[in-house]
């Protein structure tokens, strides 16, 4: 019984804690990733698709994007996207590639981006504060119920504590790093 809540309690943490990761990779620093365009999404046969579904994405050079779309059609809807999506890039073809010049960041847009990192992280330590009071509660009734003892209450309790501080701290060290990786110039 208790172990069925520990796997899913590590899983529920889990899953917040790749939210916060996913999220990061999406946040634009002074290097170009392929990453950066995960959100874009692309107006291609009368659907709304992710870029990766259209295109390949890589970064050659540290200040550019290449886009290759799979169908050389799409290319003028894979420009509109990408225009479209509040990344702030700006795209330009080049035969049937799409390049994307990514410009280095101002002082003031990376303090931005700290700021927005610190938000999505926090979003993220919330969501493991909110598994471990709901994992907390459904201890407290099994006791209630009499379907564990005490000292397996008091046990279960700071195992619950433990797990919450080292997907808390895995968010932290998430953090840490993307801060790093914005502010350097």
């Amino acid at each position: 019984m208790l172990d069925a809540m520990f796997k899913d309690l590590k899983e529920k943490m889990h899953k917040s804690v790749e939210t916060v990761v996913r999220e990061f990779h999406v946040v634009r620093t002074g290097k170009a990733s392929a990453h950066l365009l995960d959100t874009v999404r692309v107006e291609v046969y009368g659907t709304m698709l992710p870029l990766n579904q259209v295109a390949t994405v890589s970064a050659p050079e540290p200040r550019l994007l290449v886009v290759q779309p799979f169908d050389k059609n799409t290319v003028g809807d894979i420009v509109k996207g990408i225009q479209k999506s509040d990344i702030g890039l700006n795209p330009s073809v080049d035969g049937g590639v799409i390049r994307v010049p990514v410009p280095a960041l101002n002082e003031e847009r990376r303090k931005e981006l700290v700021k927005h990192c610190k938000h999505v992280a926090e979003e993220g330590r919330v969501a493991i504060r909110n598994v471990r009071r709901d994992a907390n509660e459904r201890v407290k009734r099994l006791l209630k119920d009499k379907e564990i003892s005490e000292d397996q209450e008091k046990d279960a309790h700071e195992k619950v504590q433990k797990l919450t501080d080292e997907n808390i701290h895995e968010i932290d060290q998430q953090l840490a790093k993307k801060e790093k990786e914005v502010m350097e110039v």
